[in-house]
């Protein structure tokens, strides 16, 4: 298909056949592998966001808890005793 010269007089269909013939080509010269590690980084970028959130929520949750302890500690104490 890459290397022909089509003209059909119409300069849309004329794009169109040129278009399709340079993704052809491509194709078959394998440049697409591009796509292929791009989509990989994606996917890999989106695994490590959501370890990160994952992490977040569980130190988020234990600073919530060490925080409600505290202010326990804190509302109940009296000064001859400790938490």
């Amino acid at each position: 298909m890459t290397g022909w010269n089509v003209s059909t007089g119409n300069p849309g269909v004329d794009f169109v056949i040129t278009f399709l013939q340079g993704r052809v080509q491509r194709a078959r010269s394998g440049e697409l592998d591009r796509g292929a590690s791009a989509v990989e980084w994606v996917i890999i970028s989106a695994v490590v966001v959501a370890i990160v959130g994952v992490v977040a929520a569980i130190i988020n949750q234990a600073l919530d808890t060490g925080a409600k302890k505290v202010g326990k500690c804190i509302e109940g104490a009296n000064q001859s005793g400790t938490c």
